[in-house]
């Protein structure tokens, strides 16, 4: 990984400072959490770091605030829910920074929770003064919020120059062990599948991964911006016309390595359970909506030939039957292949799951604009902030 870890720390008696991504989806009023999947997620690093007998300090945003208090934005209810995971008691601070905070720090064994640090504005403009405050909480740094790994805010990059030690958390380490894996010596026959709206989204990953993989899978909206460049019909498919130089370019430039769908369901709107005809070019009045069963048949045979595959965006519109198909059954293939697989956050984490086949996965990944912003190469600046793994050789 090439970064320190938690593991390699001595933690006896230490507090410890654990960036976490316990940004959840909240109802009622800021009161009930929804999916306490993000809290899950980070229970083996809080427990190993509790068996190592550190005392623990937990931070992280929630929703977006704009720097100031907001009840329904508190991480109250979050503190309550781990605290019923962990069985033990979980203090819950009124502020991240201040006194009444500095009072509260943790002996060890203890857990507290930092109200939202987005409540500071301070937070997201990586303020010198309030990285300093954070810092002066703890002896060592973690970072386990993969997801927030993309921004150099206060408590992912800033707080770090002042302490000895910043090392990656459990999550944070398989989210970078799986990633480097796919970017810099992915076991070949290597393939990308990359589905989604724009291709404006993907640039820099298409650009990126042209250069490590064998196959490049183009799915979802955004393949219609390449087949237009190719002087294909796509009828009323979304298409983004200011892209089309930019498409012939990386065709030009992928020789045989992309590839685009051959065929697609297609619907005179977006509708579930609207009527779909499967063709070959899609016709005025229609919007290509999924790709057809001839792709999948192709996609899926070049997915079973490959070792390692990363997979971010969905081919269609899944959300919306009949137009799940081919996103289904692109992940049962995945699923099947036996290749290291990696898949990316939101969209593509939602197909694995209506497909059924999550634990067939080898790595989802917890962060979807921070494992795109890694795909694409470029650098993270919450895991360049970590100390490097040889300095403690």
């Amino acid at each position: 990984m090439g970064k320190l870890s938690i593991r390699d720390l001595d933690l006896r008696g230490k507090r410890v400072f654990i960036r976490v991504d316990f940004n959840v989806p909240l109802s009622n009023g800021g009161k009930e959490i929804t999916s306490d999947k993000r809290i899950r997620a980070t229970i083996p690093t809080i427990q190993y770091a509790l068996d190592c007998g550190a005392g623990l300090i937990l931070a992280s945003h929630l929703g977006r605030p704009k720097g100031k208090p907001n009840a329904e934005m508190s991480l109250v209810p979050i503190a309550k829910r781990l605290g019923e995971l962990l069985a033990r008691p979980v203090k819950m601070a009124s502020d991240c920074v201040g006194p009444k905070v500095e009072s509260m720090k943790p002996a060890p064994g203890e857990v507290l929770v930092l109200e939202n640090l987005r409540f500071h504005s301070e937070e997201e403009q990586n303020a010198d003064g309030f990285s300093r405050q954070l810092a002066s909480l703890c002896d060592v740094y973690v970072n386990d919020a993969f997801g927030s790994a993309h921004r150099a805010h206060a408590s992912t990059a800033g707080m770090v120059k002042y302490l000895p030690q910043a090392a990656a958390g459990l999550l944070m380490e398989q989210e970078l062990k799986y990633l480097t894996l796919a970017t810099t010596n992915p076991p070949h026959p290597c393939l990308a599948i990359l589905g989604g709206a724009k291709v404006s989204d993907k640039i820099e990953v298409i650009a990126n991964l042209m250069k490590i993989v064998d196959r490049l899978l183009i799915g979802g909206a955004m393949a219609y911006t390449f087949l237009k460049a190719q002087g294909q019909s796509i009828g009323r498919s979304l298409v983004e016309d200011d892209k089309l130089d930019l498409a012939r370019k990386l065709i030009a430039e992928s020789g045989e390595k992309l590839v685009l769908p051959v065929d697609h369901v297609v619907a005179p709107e977006i509708q579930a359970g609207a009527e779909f005809k499967i063709v070959d070019v899609v016709p005025d009045g229609m919007m290509g909506l999924d790709i057809g069963p001839r792709t999948v048949a192709s996609y899926a045979g070049m997915i079973a030939a490959s070792r390692m595959i990363v997979w971010n965006g969905p081919m269609g519109v899944f959300e919306k039957p009949p137009f799940d198909r081919g996103t289904v059954a692109i992940a049962k293939a995945v699923a099947e292949s036996g290749a290291i697989s990696v898949v990316g956050g939101g969209d593509s984490e939602k197909a694995v799951k209506s497909a059924g086949v999550s634990d067939r996965i080898s790595h989802i990944s917890t962060g979807g604009g921070a494992s795109l912003e890694f795909l694409s190469g470029i650098e993270l600046p919450g895991v360049t902030a970590l100390t490097e793994a040889r300095t403690t050789e």
